[in-house]
């Protein structure tokens, strides 16, 4: 009987890497499909992926938005704070003036009051958008880049904006603030950075 050659050592080609998670989108993406959603009067597609990129929202938070969670009044909000249905943790984030255009826009089209979910589903069953209907809507987006279902997900729009701050600012601490996460380890793993990177800098900004 053949027997193993104890030792031959193959090191795992995925060792010290978190493997498995969607990508974020390129900025030449972000800008490609604004302007195709524009172009072609996509009002609520718009709204809803300008703020998905600047919330970094799980996709069940994004969904169940209300009008006063982005709006006081008359008047569109700069920041905004929400309490997460995963962790239970507020989470604060920007909205930013292109998606405060865009959401006053929307708001304003479907007549949307301060009570109401600010993406109501279409569908009867549902008071607002679930989040398979999202990630049905994201497909379509994916496909109209050209790029591959496979590697794009709701939770690259999460990952988006947070992995351009990381690669900006290589602040780990600042972008688990940014997500909610209670781990450093949950934000290593949704940047995809190598983990041996991220202890490395997690040392160095220690205090």
């Amino acid at each position: 009987m053949e027997t193993l050659d104890s030792s031959v050592h193959r090191e795992p080609w995925n060792k010290g890497k978190i493997v498995g998670q969607k990508a974020p989108f390129k900025l030449k993406d972000i800008w490609a499909l604004r302007v195709r959603l524009q172009m072609q009067g996509r009002v609520r597609e718009l709204a809803l992926f300008n703020l998905g990129i600047d919330s970094k929202l799980r996709g069940c938070d994004l969904v169940s938005l209300k009008v006063r969670d982005v709006c006081h009044g008359d008047q569109m909000a700069t920041r905004a704070i929400v309490m997460q249905h995963k962790t239970q943790r507020p989470v604060q984030f920007e909205i930013t003036s292109a998606t405060r255009d865009s959401l006053q826009t929307w708001i304003k089209q479907t007549a949307l009051r301060s009570d109401d979910f600010l993406f109501p589903s279409r569908l009867h069953k549902s008071p607002h958008l679930g989040t398979r209907q999202y990630a049905r809507i994201l497909g379509h987006w994916v496909d109209e880049l050209g790029l591959d279902r496979a590697d794009y997900g709701t939770h690259s729009m999460r990952r988006t904006k947070a992995t351009l701050i990381y690669r900006r600012t290589k602040n780990l601490r600042a972008v688990q603030l940014l997500l909610g996460h209670s781990k450093l380890e949950s934000t290593v793993r949704y940047l995809g950075i190598e983990v041996d990177d991220a202890l490395e800098i997690s040392e160095q900004t220690e205090i």
